[in-house]
């Protein structure tokens, strides 16, 4: 049985106004408000054949069809066409991506909030891996007599800032004098290439002078740069999809909640995923929990090298043509941001 074009133009129909009702859509509903040309009956066997064809599905309670996964599949592949973003949705992604550039975690944030605001789906950032992010420079803040602040600067934009308790008195000097030692060691070093034995072995005769606060640092620095390899997972718009009428089933909710809920497995579903714009529909997802769900998912890159990702997961029924341009626009924008930040720093 072929996929003619009389068949196709039908099943657009059918996908774009179920997407928009969530309404099972019949033969009737086709003939009035699409300008097919056939009758009724006619479009009533072409739709008992695009079933048989695995297209669309009859639910029990109605005389209407919905598009199966096999139909979001070849709507994706080949009958969408993107939507333009309009400029105040363009204005507001580029104000509040530019807003805190200097901040990387806070802008993946804002990206999150963003596609949960534009998109009305639960959306997620994920830091990208921090393996090759080169450090910038090391800072020590004196906070009370017992307490210092280390801050770590990455290349990226990712600042960390570790209070520690020391066991031992200091002077401004001596931090100071241990801050421009360790940047001087480290800078333009990547987080692994420091964690590694002999990159600290060769910096122990440079700190002998000052051993007992160095001693009470260094273990601390070290323990700063294994946790800023942790990939973060921001999320937003949870509460979503108690307007989405997929989710007034209960179950499903509960199901969908506690999917997002296991953010450490979440976050690895993520991480295998493939780089580009990835698009993952119903029963295409291996996990049984997101059998139900479609997961749009792309890739950002910071100063070039470091990736990311960004996204949505919600029900089968999206606005995928909406949802996929305004994900690629975020994320064209995050990657030019800490691009343009990237090439422009001066040297300290």
């Amino acid at each position: 049985m072929d996929l003619n074009e009389r068949k196709l133009r039908i099943l657009q129909a059918i996908i774009a106004d179920f997407i928009r009702t969530g309404e099972p859509v019949g033969s009737r509903t086709l003939s009035k408000k699409y300008e097919m040309g056939i009758s009724p009956a006619t479009i009533r066997n072409e739709m008992s054949d695009l079933e048989e064809m695995g297209f669309l599905t009859h639910p029990h309670t109605s005389a209407g069809r919905v598009p199966s996964d096999k139909a979001y599949r070849l709507y994706v592949n080949s009958l969408m066409q993107k939507r333009e973003l309009s400029m105040e949705e363009k204005r507001a992604i580029n104000n509040k991506l530019h807003s805190n550039i200097s901040e990387l975690e806070k802008t993946i944030q804002h990206a999150a909030s963003l596609l949960s605001e534009i998109t009305n789906l639960t959306s997620f950032a994920m830091t990208p891996d921090q393996n090759e992010d080169q450090l910038k420079y090391i800072n020590l803040l004196a906070v009370d007599e017992q307490t210092v602040v280390l801050m770590i600067v990455s290349e990226s934009g990712k600042v960390t800032n570790t209070a520690i308790k020391l066991r031992t008195s200091y002077t401004v000097e001596s931090l100071e004098l241990l801050s421009k030692s360790m940047t001087y060691n480290y800078r333009g070093k990547s987080i692994s290439e420091v964690l590694t034995h002999d990159i600290i072995r060769s910096f122990q005769t440079d700190i002998e002078a000052m051993n007992l606060l160095a001693e009470n640092i260094m273990p601390n620095f070290m323990k700063t740069l294994e946790n800023m390899l942790n990939v973060n997972l921001y999320m937003d718009g949870l509460k979503n999809i108690f307007s989405i009428p997929e989710y007034n089933d209960i179950d499903k909710a509960k199901m969908f909640i506690e999917l997002l809920d296991k953010k450490e497995d979440f976050t690895k579903k993520l991480i295998k995923r493939d780089n580009g714009v990835i698009i993952t529909i119903g029963n295409e997802n291996a996990d049984d929990m997101m059998q139900e769900c479609s997961l749009i998912t792309a890739t950002y890159h910071i100063d070039g090298k470091l990736v990311g990702k960004i996204g949505v997961i919600g029900p089968t029924r999206m606005k995928y043509d909406e949802v996929t341009s305004v994900i690629e626009y975020v994320t064209e924008n995050l990657s030019n941001t800490f691009k343009l930040t990237g090439g422009n720093d001066e040297d300290d």
